[in-house]
């Protein structure tokens, strides 16, 4: 799979389709924050950029084109934090979680999912 690069913009449509399952142009204005004013030109535009990427494929319906994510969420967020340990962490996935853990604000709830998801881990490499 070739790399994965979106914009801020584009990161906020494809989030738009990943809750929408599809969309057009004016279902994504109408799903963009109320100070969020952008052109239909701009978002047509756009939409048509992420196709040429191949992350969104479209379809003609009338006059309109629906969009519909060919990328899902989980494989772009995948993606995009393999490349975040690469080139902020030196490809060491240790150091993004200790650097998690050290500055967010964990509760005891969410160190037990955590802790659940490295047992489950554990369970999964035969330890």
């Amino acid at each position: 799979m070739k790399p994965i690069k979106l914009t801020s913009v584009e990161q906020e449509f494809m989030e738009i389709l990943w809750r929408l399952g599809e969309g057009t142009v004016h279902d994504i204005l109408a799903h963009l924050p109320n100070k969020r004013e952008l052109a239909y030109t701009s978002v047509s535009t756009i939409l048509r950029i992420l196709q040429q990427k191949e992350i969104v494929s479209a379809r003609k319906v009338g006059r309109r084109h629906i969009y519909k994510p060919k990328l899902s969420k989980r494989i772009y967020a995948r993606k995009t934090v393999e490349k975040l340990v690469h080139n902020v962490f030196a490809g060491n996935p240790i150091e993004l979680v200790a650097n998690l853990i050290a500055k967010e604000q964990l509760t005891r709830a969410d160190i037990e999912v955590i802790q659940n998801l490295l047992n489950h881990k554990k369970k999964e490499l035969g330890e």
